[in-house]
């Protein structure tokens, strides 16, 4: 009773604030306190996570009021009282997902079991422990962790002079971080950017970038989880034929302007001022022609590091815009040899639709299946397709009439062959003259294509063969200079094993 009345004058003598700290904290001194993990728990979306609290000092829990709480006291996360569990006021969407460890409670020491865990689950939890008249409580944070799908990258179409590239990828949380890069490691500005959520919580991400630079060849878009640090990554290959380029007279355009501005700016200049800006223009366009020498070996050299194959979607509208640039061949198939090397009746009707008229092409015994039905290919953009679906050996590809060759040469040996060969399972690239065969390369090719595409830019001296079925590049022959006329080839033999390979 003495004590009580000396607290008592004490408290009334003096202001509050006059007391240092350890005077209001006597109870929790007296008490206990609770303790929770200094750092966040983190959990990956979908796996179970436990959210520990401890009592100090050590001291038994079974008998005390304990609750989980997320920002209000009640509907509860989860109540435990009585030596048991009250779901009484538990919010409903923790119901049948929640339970209490209890394996140290003796020592002060229980822990929160949360299964499934949801986007909604992030945040922070109260862990609140009654004894009696005293109570103590601790924060504990949990961090849920959505790793998505890996994301899907492919090409819009023609936009703004380059191709724009759309990047997309579900089932993330937090809202993720989305980057571009090329293939040195360089960062790209996104064009735009779009991030919704489903009704589970989690991010749906859409990005997209216009790339104006043909000589980039890949370009990668990495999605990453700002918690945990992890990301996912896919890789796009641009082939440069595919790039928008720029119409002639645009280009005529484009030099001619800034010349006329120069002669109008030196009117009044003399001819000795006139002669030096002509040769400053010759200068310009002889540097402007080796730097885009350069760029086009420094992207070959890149193509061989990273492959030659490389995966990419051809959607409606870039195969509209390819048919807009390359001119679609009149091409027919030499059906009775094919009748021959092909007994299957449903093949030879489906090759029959892909082409469009039944005649023989070639009459040099060359066994070339193919026939074009209109004049030899010396200038422009062409295309052409052919379905090898279940054929196990086939060459493929163009030869040109070499106009240099002597006049005592035979018909097959003025011709030089640039093709793909197909033998078995194997797969290679061979340019050859009759009767010497060059192997370039051996390819390797997982899924046997169905349908192959033929495309030829006779300016640029390109020839490509795509999978049209997969959507695969499958190889280009960039190093070739024609100087004659160009035609189609197929053959159901490998040129080693044909006699167009055999003159002496």
């Amino acid at each position: 009773m003495q004590i009580r009345k000396k607290l008592r004058w004490v408290f009334l003598s003096y202001p509050p604030h006059s007391f240092p700290q350890s005077v209001f904290d006597f109870h929790a001194v007296s008490g206990f306190s609770v303790k929770g993990p200094v750092e966040p728990i983190m959990v990956l979306l979908g796996a179970n996570a436990t959210l520990p609290c401890q009592l100090s000092p050590e001291q038994s829990a079974a008998d005390m009021h304990i609750r989980w709480y997320r920002t209000q006291f009640s509907p509860a996360v989860f109540v435990y009282q009585n030596g048991q569990e009250q779901g009484g006021e538990q919010m409903l969407e923790y119901h049948g997902r929640t339970e209490l460890v209890r394996d140290s409670i003796n020592r002060g020491g229980v822990a929160l079991l949360i299964q499934h865990v949801r986007a909604s689950d992030h945040g922070q939890y109260q862990c609140h422990f009654k004894d009696g008249q005293s109570s103590q409580e601790a924060i504990v944070e949990l961090h849920v962790i959505g790793l998505g799908s890996v994301p899907h990258v492919h090409m819009m179409g023609p936009e703004d002079g380059g191709i724009r590239v759309l990047c997309s990828s579900d089932g993330w949380f937090p809202k993720p971080k989305v980057q571009w890069n090329d293939m040195l490691g360089v960062n790209l500005q996104s064009l735009s950017e779009s991030q919704t959520q489903d009704e589970d919580g989690l991010f749906h991400v859409e990005a997209s970038l216009v790339v104006m630079d043909s000589s980039l060849g890949n370009v990668t878009c990495s999605i990453q989880n700002p918690l945990s640090g992890q990301e996912k990554v896919s890789c796009i290959f641009l082939p440069e034929p595919f790039f928008p380029k720029m119409d002639p007279w645009k280009a005529a355009l484009a030099g001619t302007v800034p010349v006329l501005m120069l002669l109008l700016i030196g009117i009044s200049y003399t001819g000795w001022r006139e002669h030096q800006a002509k040769e400053k223009e010759v200068k310009k366009k002889k540097r402007e022609l080796n730097e885009r020498d350069q760029m086009k070996n420094e992207k070959e050299m890149a193509q061989k590091a990273t492959g030659k194959s490389r995966k990419f979607n051809l959607n409606c509208s870039f195969s509209d815009w390819r048919k807009k640039h390359f001119q679609c061949a009149n091409v027919t198939v030499n059906m009775e040899i094919f009748h021959q090397n092909n007994s299957d009746s449903e093949r030879n009707e489906n090759f029959r639709v892909e082409t469009q008229d039944l005649s023989l092409s070639d009459k040099q015994g060359d066994c070339n299946l193919i026939t074009l039905n209109q004049e030899d290919f010396t200038s422009g953009k062409h295309y052409w397709e052919v379905n090898i679906k279940d054929i196990d050996e086939w060459t493929l590809g163009v030869y040109e009439k070499l106009t240099d060759k002597s006049e005592l040469s035979t018909d097959l040996q003025n011709k030089k062959f640039r093709v793909l060969e197909k033998k078995g399972s194997e797969y290679r690239t061979l340019t050859c003259c009759p009767p010497n065969i060059s192997q370039d390369d051996c390819l390797q090719i997982g899924k046997c294509p169905q349908k192959i595409v033929i495309f030829l830019d006779y300016e640029d001296n390109d020839i490509s063969f795509y999978d049209m079925t997969e959507g695969t590049h499958i190889f280009s022959f960039t190093q070739t200079n024609f100087s004659g006329s160009v035609y189609p080839y197929f053959n159901l033999k490998c040129m080693e094993h044909s006699h167009l390979c055999n003159i002496k």
